[in-house]
């Protein structure tokens, strides 16, 4: 079966490993220009060398990994994918218009699967020739072992069957989610992680105490702090938005300071701070 994976970032990288792993899958990684397309394709290499460099992966099987993934555009390589895998930026204007792109390039038994982490299935999908399902990763790909399975309004039951039988094939425990802002760990979590900026803002405690209580009094493996920080204030807010927007829910109403720390360009580890300092 041959994967097309559209953008090359974390996720998209992520996503090429865990089905690249697997005899019987091929992978185009693409990207919207051919140098970032290549550039994910030597991150994964280079993750790959430190594996083989501490004996956890045999340089035979690395060759035979890498091989399997070809890195590029999507009108070059996706006119014969069985399925896509869209990872491109959480922007609901930007999937439409890479899969209404797509829907032209490629063959119509080609199935297509977005990996958005809250946005509308259905809105997604809407005016394509064929149905579209939410195939959501978690981060880091190639640890996590869940993906939500996403059903839209105009989703068919055999297609989700088809991505949870697919999901499994690659190692992974797939759970069936019918189509609600922020699915299942995001409608949860991504709220865990704004109220922890809360209790902070108000002085009830320390970012250092406030994760320490949750770990050990939850036996949480990771404070709401530390977590955001590791995924990205940009993305936590993000979602927060779309919940908010969604559901007018006060619940949902980001913390300002979440948007101060954005705006700052303290995204967390990425950007080497947050509410914690990573830099070296």
């Amino acid at each position: 079966m041959k994967v097309g994976v559209i953008g090359a970032g974390t996720m998209g990288q992520g996503i090429a490993k865990a089905f690249a792993q697997v005899e019987g899958f091929t992978v185009a990684l693409c990207d919207i220009k051919q140098e970032w397309a290549d550039g994910g394709k030597n991150k994964i290499a280079a993750g790959y060398a430190k594996l083989v460099a501490k004996g956890k992966l045999d340089q035979a099987e690395v060759d035979r990994r890498m091989a399997a993934i070809t890195a590029g555009l999507k009108e070059d390589l996706c006119a014969d994918c069985d399925l896509i895998v869209e990872a491109a930026f959480e922007d609901m204007k930007v999937k439409q218009t890479t899969f209404g792109e797509l829907d032209k390039i490629c063959k119509p038994e080609c199935v297509f699967a977005s990996n958005t982490s809250s946005l509308s299935i259905t809105e997604i999908g809407k005016g394509l020739s064929r149905p579209l399902v939410g195939m959501h990763f978690f981060n880091p790909v190639p640890a996590m072992k869940l993906v939500e399975v996403i059903a839209g309004g105009n989703t068919p039951a055999e297609l989700v069957e088809k991505i949870k039988t697919l999901s499994t094939e690659i190692g992974k425990t797939p759970v069936v989610v019918n189509e609600a802002p922020g699915f299942v760990v995001n409608k949860i979590l991504i709220p865990y992680c704004n109220e922890g900026v809360c209790v902070l803002q108000e002085g009830v405690a320390s970012a250092e105490d406030i994760d320490i209580a949750m770990q050990l009094g939850c036996n949480h493996p990771m404070g709401p702090l530390h977590l955001g920080d590791l995924i990205g204030w940009d993305i936590v807010l993000n979602i927060m938005d779309v919940l908010y927007n969604e559901t007018h829910d006060s619940k949902y109403r980001a913390n300002v300071l979440i948007r101060k720390m954005v705006r700052a360009g303290k995204l967390g580890i990425k950007s080497g701070e947050g509410f914690f300092n990573y830099k070296k």
